[in-house]
């Protein structure tokens, strides 16, 4: 069986993270970044909510999974493997002035990646996650 064949069909689903508050998360990456909630699911019995957002329908995009454990009162550790999510944006200075006047932190100004052709910024999320913003490549 060739590698196309064994891989026929296979796509990145989704990405999950575990946040603190969900309210919180849903108004940055829904309100501020322009995600939008595709389903949201409450599992009493194990005291947890799965909320799934994306940028499109979940069968072709992929997605972002926030799961809010009920009972967790304190931040998560981001162990030293974590690294980032990205998200493409036409213009990052107009990003990162839109997310700075909404009151979130930019860890990285707008600027040339190091080593790269890219233009590329760094912000948080409320859970302190880092979010690359990524200036989309102009085709002609």
């Amino acid at each position: 069986m060739s590698e196309k064949e064994l891989f026929e069909g296979f796509r990145l689903a989704h990405t999950m993270l575990r946040v603190l508050d969900l309210e919180a998360s849903l108004k940055f990456y829904c309100d501020i970044l322009g995600m939008k909630i595709l389903r949201r699911t409450d599992y009493p019995d194990g005291r947890f909510t799965n909320t799934f957002i994306g940028y499109g329908p979940e069968n072709t995009y992929p997605t972002l999974e926030l799961t809010h454990n009920w009972d967790q009162k304190e931040s998560y550790d981001k162990g030293n493997g974590w690294g980032h999510l990205c998200i493409e944006t036409p213009d990052v200075y107009k990003a990162c002035e839109n997310l700075s006047n909404a009151g979130i932190k930019i860890t990285r100004a707008p600027g040339p990646m190091k080593h790269g052709t890219r233009v590329i910024a760094f912000c948080e999320d409320p859970d302190g996650y880092k979010v690359e913003l990524n200036e989309k490549i102009q085709t002609s």
